[in-house]
């Protein structure tokens, strides 16, 4: 998201000259928490389809999205649409962050002066608050994963004749601990890393010269109005979203611990990324990638729209 905070607020393409921490803090977090909460069962349905594979014979446990959803509901019931969303909302501030402050950070330390910032420029300050937001991503995307695809598992190991335990994300957490130290928190960090920093680099330009078009607030202030921000969070996170969609499968893959039999183990990124071409075919590294769209759209869009309303403003009473 970009949250620039010159001296026209909100103006993406303008040097910031004052940097207010702690607003953008609980805007992110605002802006993350009610993001997830809507698009989570659609990040479930995105994590599940990336993880089938495709049976011997051609089989496959969903058959398209609403396959999933139907399945899913049926067997797990309404709150097992939201299994790994507790430790999603947990780290979802933090890691917001950590991603708009980086952004805000670099874009003042890569602007050559006042006026817009060259898109070379602005592709470097998005993908280093990408690497910059990692160190939360990782561990949050490690432990959601296994929950949300934990009935998935067991419904495949179910037609297998076997039985997968049941598991929670503070378990999980404390056997990675035990086991593994905090390396095991970071399994699949160059997947993460791949993925976050590509899109940031194609989301946060492309945001800044679509909401640089839209028209202006009658207050002097030079900012969007709030549907020009919401649209063009909307279209950049989507369009960015389908571009990195290979990067997120890989990620979904290595960080996927709880296996069965029947799937593929992978050693890294290079090995994820051709057992896939072997067995599937180019096209797997498109899975979910509808879904995440769905999940990444609505997920920006509202939290450029916390941003632009001035949430955390109002709450603390400072002046936007």
């Amino acid at each position: 998201m970009s949250v620039t905070t010159a001296k026209k607020v909100g103006n993406p393409l303008q040097s910031p000259t004052k940097f207010a921490l702690f607003p953008k803090i609980v805007n992110g977090g605002i802006a993350g928490i009610i993001g997830v909460t809507c698009v989570f069962p659609l990040d479930l349905v995105k994590t599940r389809l990336q993880n089938q594979t495709v049976g011997p014979n051609g089989e496959k446990m969903y058959s398209s999205m609403l396959d999933c959803f139907r399945k899913t509901y049926k067997a797990e019931g309404f709150f097992g649409m939201y299994r790994g969303s507790a430790v999603n909302i947990l780290l979802i501030t933090p890691e917001k962050a950590i991603k708009l402050a980086a952004n805000d950070y670099f874009r003042h330390q890569f602007s050559p002066g006042p006026g817009k910032l060259p898109l070379s420029r602005e592709m470097a300050a998005g993908g280093c608050a990408g690497l910059c937001q990692i160190i939360i991503t990782t561990p949050m995307e490690l432990l959601k994963i296994q929950m949300q695809d934990a009935g998935r598992v067991a419904a495949q190991a179910k037609l297998e004749g076997k039985t997968v335990p049941k598991i929670s994300a503070t378990s999980l957490a404390l056997d990675l601990l035990k086991s593994k130290g905090i390396v095991g928190l970071y399994r699949g960090t160059g997947a993460t890393m791949l993925r976050d920093v590509s899109f940031s680099i194609v989301y946060f330009p492309l945001f800044a010269r679509l909401n640089a078009l839209g028209p202006r607030k009658n207050d002097g202030s030079g900012e969007a109005v709030f549907w020009c921000s919401f649209l063009s969070g909307c279209v950049s996170g989507s369009f960015a979203a389908l571009a990195v969609n290979p990067f997120d499968v890989v990620k979904t893959r290595l960080q996927a611990i709880t296996k069965t039999e029947s799937q593929p183990k992978y050693s890294g990124i290079l090995d994820t990324v051709v057992k896939t071409l072997k067995n599937e075919g180019l096209t797997a590294f498109f899975k979910g990638g509808a879904c995440r769209m769905m999940v990444i759209a609505p997920l920006f869009g509202i939290a450029q729209m916390v941003y632009y309303l001035g949430v955390a403003e109002k709450l603390l009473g400072v002046k936007k």
